[in-house]
């Protein structure tokens, strides 16, 4: 369901500097307020072994150790309502959903995964976490959530379903008593979205590489699906031309 997940295509640049949320690789909207600033980039720094050629590095140029109440910084695809009515969201039938990537940063502790069904009349969210556990040393990490059995896909061009790996949320998204983890929530304004996450922005020395993005029906993560660039490309021209 993700598409460029291995950040192979940059047409609108291989490097920019971002205060404000901007499309910098291909499909992938890097999202900022008021929490520092960045310089996201195509990087060769990838795992060894797993054949990939990029990832995508966020570097912070610019540090926000204090977090404002309403402050946020994440990296979110957006998909297509009329690419994910195979997943029978709204029915018993629901598909699983497992997504898998690989992650390397200096920055260690507990990072989120957010999962939001965007139906226009009855918004749900579900977040997991993950653990970077050494510093400067690529992890694959695997998150597998339930379907949602209540709401819906609407069957657009709208982005119905959306994924945000969030590097850091001020208390109006993390101030909760505890992770909202354990299923779907009709509420999509609430302090337990972000519970736990670190706070990637507090130093000018955090770096963040992420590749190898894949989310899948099903509860099992398979192998990355090596498109061609020729393939990956078209996918990505759907939403952008230059």
């Amino acid at each position: 369901l993700i598409i460029n997940g291995d950040m192979r295509v940059a047409q609108r640049s291989t490097s920019s500097s971002q205060s404000t949320s901007a499309y910098v690789l291909d499909r992938w909207l890097f999202t900022v307020s008021s929490a520092g600033t960045y310089t996201v980039s195509q990087s060769t720094d990838v795992p060894t072994g797993q054949g990939f050629a990029y990832s995508q590095k966020i570097d912070c140029t610019t540090a926000d150790a204090s977090l404002g109440a309403s402050d946020l910084l994440l990296l979110q695809q957006k998909i297509e309502g009329i690419n994910v009515q195979h997943l029978k969201f709204g029915t018993s039938s629901a598909e699983s959903l497992t997504l898998s990537f690989w992650v390397k940063s200096n920055k260690t502790g507990t990072y989120i995964a957010e999962f939001v069904n965007n139906n226009s009349s009855a918004v749900s969210v579900v977040s997991q976490s993950y653990t970077i556990s050494s510093a400067n040393t690529w992890e694959k990490k695997i998150i597998t959530i339930d379907g949602d059995t209540s709401t819906a896909f609407q069957n657009t061009t709208d982005g119905e379903l959306l994924l945000y790996l969030w590097l850091a949320a001020g208390s109006d998204r993390s101030g909760g008593a505890s992770l909202n983890d354990s299923g779907w929530n009709s509420s999509y304004v609430t302090n337990t979205r972000v519970v736990g996450q670190v706070n990637f922005a507090d130093s000018t020395s955090n770096e963040y590489y992420i590749t190898g993005v894949q989310l899948e029906a099903g509860d099992k993560a398979t192998p990355f699906e090596h498109l061609t660039f020729g393939e990956k490309l078209a996918l990505c021209q759907r939403y952008y031309q230059k």
